[in-house]
């Protein structure tokens, strides 16, 4: 008997799509009969997304409060009732026997109205800062699954299981050598690589910087391999040269990462742990723009274990060239760095989560 049924609720961002789909992924091996239902906000990215990866979704229409006076939020109220009035629904007619809530906005109602009906949930927080829907949601749900220490001072101690956050399963065994890697880019071996990540989208000030620097890293003989994402690919492109190879999106991740010495990137959960699986000495740039600057305090859950370097935006400037020429001209410190970061790892995070999710159907 295992034709359970799952409700996965979350989106907004990747980073809460994601996981979403990777839970769904390891639950389905574990249930082959299980039924998977995805609840999202209907016009975000999770209405594509998820039925590409083979699931059904059904959308509801809400959206995050903004934090200035704006039309969105005079319709909030009106957002909000239809909203629980639909999940209601979809609760009563899916009837899940649990229900996983992985944050952003779509998931509050929906995890609301399952808890009411004393359905099981479980709550995945992949920011080292709970995001306000999970915070809402911290007492009504059975267990919270986090990826930080230190997570009980926004939910309750008893509820919290340090599991990580979801990660890809090709970066999780990492079958690629550094040399199939740096052949599969045209990359010289004697030369050190840079790998530039901005997100699915791309981080306007991280390729603002790497166009400004372009001269440093040429002078110090660096080879680039430039995620600038979609958003930018156009603005971007005409900078490809031999040593610097421009992408706007890197299909094969586990090879950019082989290929990798030293990464630049932005500091989502989902990134931060797909770094320290992959070991490599990074230096987190986080997005300001973010709910609760939490990229912020997720990099800075790592530089206090002395495993990545941080700089903030507004410091670029100032501080980019040393930090940048220090960290690539001394290997030891280069090592300690991948080292570090590898210890805060958790592998096994999807399967740990799906672990919780079983304890719940057997009571």
């Amino acid at each position: 008997m295992d034709n359970y049924r799952f409700i996965v609720s979350g989106g907004g961002t990747g980073g809460h799509i994601y996981p979403a789909i990777a839970i769904a992924n390891q639950l389905k091996e574990m249930y082959p009969n299980a039924e998977f239902l995805f609840v999202g906000a209907k016009d975000r990215m999770e209405m594509e997304k998820v039925p590409q990866a083979g699931y059904i979704i059904q959308g509801l229409w809400i959206s995050g409060l903004q934090r200035k006076l704006t039309l969105k939020n005079i319709l909030f109220p009106f957002k909000l009732i239809s909203s629980l009035l639909k999940a209601n629904s979809i609760v009563k007619k899916f009837k899940p026997d649990v229900v996983i809530g992985t944050g952003g906005f779509a998931s509050g109602p929906l995890l609301r109205m399952a808890a009411s009906k004393n359905i099981p949930c479980v709550l995945q927080e992949q920011n080292s800062y709970a995001g306000i829907t999970n915070k809402l949601l911290a007492n009504k749900v059975k267990k919270i699954c986090v990826a930080y220490d230190g997570m009980e001072r926004f939910f309750p101690a008893n509820k919290i299981v340090k599991t990580g956050n979801p990660v890809r399963k090709d970066l999780v065994e990492m079958k690629v050598s550094k040399e199939e890697a740096l052949a599969f880019f045209g990359l010289k071996p004697e030369k050190p690589v840079l790998l530039i990540l901005g997100g699915s989208l791309g981080a306007k000030r991280i390729n603002m910087l790497v166009k400004e620097q372009l001269s440093l890293f040429s002078s110090l003989d660096v080879q680039i391999v430039w995620q600038c994402g979609k958003l930018y690919y156009d603005e971007y492109k005409s900078y490809q040269t031999k040593d610097v190879l421009v992408f706007d999106f890197l299909n094969k991740m586990d090879f950019a990462y082989a290929a990798a010495d030293v990464i630049i990137s932005r500091a989502g959960a989902g990134s931060v742990s797909e770094l320290s699986i992959v070991g490599k000495p990074v230096v987190f740039i986080p997005s300001p723009n973010v709910a609760e600057d939490h990229q912020t305090k997720n990099a800075m859950a790592y530089t206090d274990k002395d495993a990545a370097v941080l700089i903030k935006e507004k410091d670029l400037e100032a501080n980019f060239k040393t930090v940048f020429k220090e960290l690539l001209s001394n290997k030891e410190r280069q090592l300690e760095l991948g080292k570090n970061i590898k210890k805060q790892a958790l592998p096994n995070a999807t399967k740990n989560i799906a672990l919780e999710v079983e304890k719940l159907i057997k009571k």
